[in-house]
Parts: C-alpha cells; sequence; structure tokens
C-alpha cells in the first residue's frame, strides 16, 4: 500500500477540487491527525520538487493545483470559458451556416451581437460581408472543429434538420 501522503496526493489529483481535511481523511480511511500529517508531509515535498503542481490550503479547503508562475501558459492553451448564451449562438451558427447575421439575430435576439464579437475574436467563428445587402455571413472555423471536435456530429444533425425531424 502507498504511504499516506502519495495516497492523499491520488486523492487531490482525482477529485480535482478543494477538500476539507474531513473529507481528505475520510477518503484516505485514517484519523485526520494522520491526514493532516501526511499533508503536512505532501506540502513539504512539494515545495521542494521542480515540479508545475503544488499542494496549497484554500479558504475550502487543501487543493493540487497549477503553480501560480504557469499562470501565462494556462491562459495561451486553455481556452476561454465561453458563457451559456455564446455557446448557443455558436451553435446556432454551427447548425445553420452559413447563416446571415442578421438572421442570427431575429434568432437569438440584440445579445448576439456580443456574442458574435467574442466568438470571432476566439477564433470560432468567422465573419464576411454579403455581396448583396448589408449583412454579413457567418460561420464556424477551422478552430472550433478541433476544439469542440464536431465534425462527425454536424453532418447527422444537418440530415435531421434537412429532413425536417426533430429528436
Amino acid at each position: 500500500m502507498p504511504r499516506l501522503a502519495t495516497q492523499i496526493e491520488a486523492i487531490l489529483y482525482l477529485k480535482g477540487k478543494p477538500l476539507s481535511l474531513l473529507e481528505i481523511a475520510e477518503y484516505a480511511g485514517c484519523e485526520r491527525v494522520a491526514a493532516q500529517d501526511a499533508l503536512i508531509e505532501l506540502m513539504a515535498d512539494y515545495a521542494h520538487r521542480d515540479s508545475a503542481l503544488e499542494v496549497v490550503e484554500t479558504p475550502t479547503g487543501y487543493s493540487l493545483q497549477l503553480r501560480g508562475s504557469f499562470e501565462n501558459l494556462v491562459q495561451s492553451l486553455v481556452p476561454a470559458e465561453l458563457g451559456t448564451g455564446a455557446l448557443r449562438t455558436l451553435a446556432a451558427i454551427a447548425l445553420k451556416e452559413p447563416i446571415a447575421q442578421t438572421e442570427l439575430i431575429d434568432l437569438r435576439g440584440s445579445g448576439a451581437y456580443q456574442h458574435i464579437q467574442e466568438l470571432i475574436e476566439l477564433g470560432f467563428v468567422s465573419r464576411r460581408r454579403q455581396t448583396e445587402g448589408r449583412s454579413y455571413w457567418l460561420q464556424v472555423t477551422e478552430k472550433f472543429h478541433q476544439r469542440f471536435e464536431v465534425e462527425q456530429l454536424l453532418p447527422s444533425l444537418q440530415m435531421g434538420k434537412l429532413s425536417g425531424s426533430r429528436e
């Protein structure tokens, strides 16, 4: 059986969120004092390692997390979170592409203007001016397909849309 500190490290990793000392002791099947001693040992281990990770005490418990010095790397590798409205707007564009911006605004409301701008800035949507009229055509980009991995999903959804079926 692995030493208690290693077992707690695995628990913190697998849970992926801060845990109280009591929760850690319950998951590890040990006394609270033993869990606390093992946490101190684990925190000391990480403090002396050349590691991207650290064990920290937060207001909600103990957590295994990326060191703050890697913030820039996180910003460049992990896309910004999209709100529900922006995700719904993105889904509408993906399902109906190419879609006129005016049609999308009719469908999603005026808040979609901000969503469109955000999606363009993140590289998930491209916009090109219509040859006739004042609106734009909107469609998803290759980055969208890479990030959301829906290339196989879209043809089946579009087929259902064309045949008029609803699920």
